[in-house]
């Protein structure tokens, strides 16, 4: 959000969504809410009424039984209201945290359902840091809202209180705390409100920070920097980035300290003006010690009651302004259709056909298509290959094929049907896809095959079986059952390189889609190993459609076709003999990689 730009909820609206979450998830929260604040008024009460009352009972002569009576029923009911009052406080955390956590499970459910192209979405990226912010910790809005309100109820039921006991007083005591307390709110309004109008410059700190924590422990990227002695200079760069965050932080406190001087000096304006007044009254008998007492203690609470409420609301003001961004992010539109688009269930049995009729595709905020005026048809059961150097657009391809991204212009069709008019989610059942870029999760073999909580076993063991990992699997001591990765798990293993692709191959076995698509899986292995595993992919998926990507060329000779993708435009198609023997672009590329593929089999058969 920039900082002209409004927030979309205010604070009513941000009150109520919160209020609706709590009565869906934990509607006790909203009592102990009312509970604490008048337990607190109570309390408060308790302390103003006790000591004026006392002194009241001595100057009156009232026997030592009596006094000693009203002094133990005044200590009785502190004792038993401060009791209650430990015990609600206490028992309201497990509440707000369950409010919270309902939250944070909304926004995993919106990031992991959300269309890919936010993913990638500047604007997203932030709301999704901000919400993030706003649901960390147990001080963060989506749970210390509840403390605002309940002191906000507190601070308006004291207050009208107050005002019903020194209405006695002359008007122009309560009007010149008001007015100073009013003038207060506002100064700590502004200052209040400097972080976040300076929020974007926070985040892009931020975002920094916990980028490079996240490289420098990132498993995978251990050893170059070792080899090339980046630790060093990671380390400088957090440095730098931190000094960053530090200036942030110390502009903040400045900001807040010239406010908190600002509300110091309105204090002792009003408090000595209205402390002089009363003890005006008392020189001219207008008040017995007892009142004086009383009304000198009970002005100091109502400057703290209206303090309290202006307080509540610049606070609640604050915390909506992140409940609002939060609530975008929730909200943040789709430009796929999901439950609202048409359903689609995949048939292995039935032949699917899927063209790409004139596809244009620009990534946001780029000056050049990255693709240009693409027109292919992948025919029901075909094998094709889609090969070129890194860069040439082969990725972007295959992500407007299995419907991750939608082209700028033209269209993608599936038996002749525009893609967009189908529920996406039932879109995707129709592939299964291997990336370059996997995920292997922190939970059993499996679930890992199956990405399912509850999995068939027998199909994940066949699934195995066909892989090649079967007798990996049934060597562990846990066998299916062995969580993956060390991360979360003491007991729990890593696979190599090899084993890591044979899992992936059971995953797409497992799911036995209709169309299978291998986008570079094997890029970090040798060419001779990356040649045997799409073999043992096209073994293991006859006669289903299959798509391989791959800046090797031998990789996929076994392939029907083959098409060279250059400049995000299809230069070259044809079978691997046929593209060999035009002697263009494709044959030119293999005869410069044929030399490596000769080496790499003379290191690997001597």
């Amino acid at each position: 959000m920039s900082k002209k730009e409004k927030p979309r909820y205010n604070l009513f609206q941000n009150s109520a969504y919160m209020l609706s979450a709590a009565w869906h998830n934990a509607p006790s929260v909203i009592w102990l809410c009312v509970i604490t604040a008048v337990l607190a008024v109570a309390t408060n009460l308790l302390g103003l009424f006790v000591v004026p009352t006392v002194l009241a009972a001595v100057e009156a002569a009232v026997p030592l039984r009596e006094l000693i009576t009203l002094i133990l029923i005044f200590t009785g009911a502190m004792m038993l209201v401060a009791a209650a009052n430990s015990y609600i406080r206490a028992n309201t955390l497990f509440g707000k945290v369950d409010v919270r956590s309902a939250i944070i499970r909304r926004i995993n459910d919106k990031l992991s359902q959300t269309s890919f192209p936010n993913i990638g979405n500047k604007d997203f990226r932030k709301k999704q840091t901000s919400a993030a912010n706003a649901t960390n910790a147990n001080s963060k809005p989506t749970e210390a809202i509840w403390s605002t309100f309940a002191d906000l109820l507190k601070n308006s039921a004291g207050l009208v209180i107050y005002l019903v006991l020194l209405a006695s007083l002359t008007p122009w005591v309560i009007a010149l705390v008001l007015a100073t307390t009013v003038a207060g709110f506002f100064v700590n309004r502004y200052t209040g409100g400097w972080r976040y109008r300076n929020k974007d410059e926070e985040e892009e700190i931020t975002d920094r920070l916990w980028y490079i924590v996240r490289r420098a422990k990132d498993k995978s990227l251990a050893k170059d920097i070792r080899l090339f002695g980046m630790g060093p200079w990671l380390s400088d760069v957090f440095t730098a980035t931190f000094r960053l965050y530090r200036a942030f932080n110390g502009r903040a406190s400045g900001v807040n300290l010239l406010g908190d001087i600002a509300d110091a000096m309105l204090a002792l304006a009003r408090n000595g003006v209205a402390y002089i007044y009363l003890v005006g009254l008392v020189i001219n008998g207008g008040l017995t010690a007892p009142e004086f007492l009383l009304f000198f203690t009970a002005i100091g609470g109502f400057t703290t009651w209206v303090s309290g409420v202006l307080g509540g609301v610049n606070t609640l003001h604050v915390q909506s302004l992140e409940l609002s961004i939060l609530r975008e992010l929730l909200d943040y539109p789709e430009p796929f259709k999901f439950e609202d688009g048409k359903p689609l269930s995949p048939d292995t049995d039935n032949p699917y056909e899927l063209r790409l009729n004139n596809v244009s595709f620009r990534y946001p905020e780029a000056d050049e298509n990255n693709l240009s005026n693409i027109s292919l048809t992948i025919r029901p059961g075909e094998k094709l290959a889609i090969v070129g150097l890194n860069g040439a657009g082969k990725t972007t391809l295959i992500k407007l094929a299995c419907g991750l991204l939608d082209p700028t212009s033209g269209e993608v069709l599936l038996n002749g049907q525009d893609i967009r008019q189908y529920n996406r989610r039932d879109y995707y059942k129709h592939f299964t896809a291997v990336f370059q870029e996997h995920s292997l999760l922190p939970c059993s073999i499996a679930e890992n095959i199956a990405q399912e909580l509850e999995p068939d076993t027998q199909k994940v063991k066949t699934a195995a079986e066909k892989a090649g990992l079967a007798e990996k699997i049934e060597s562990l001591p846990k066998g299916y059952q062995t969580p993956l990765t060390k991360e979360v798990h003491e007991d729990g293993t890593e696979l190599s390189g090899g084993e890591t692709q044979r899992l992936l191959l059971a995953r797409a076995l497992y799911k036995n889609a209709p169309i299978i698509i291998l986008d570079e899986p094997t890029a970090a292995l040798d060419p001779i190993a990356e040649s045997e595993i799409y073999g043992k992919y096209h073994q293991l998926t006859a006669g289903r459609t299959s798509i391989y990507i791959s800046h090797r060329l031998a990789s996929t000779r076994f392939c029907d076709r083959v098409i060279l993708i250059e400049d995000g435009a299809i230069t070259e198609t044809g079978t691997h003999q046929e593209l060999i023997a035009a002697k263009g672009r494709y044959a030119e590329l293999y005869d410069i990689q044929s030399h490596y593929y000769k080496d790499e089999w003379e290191a690997h058969h001597g």
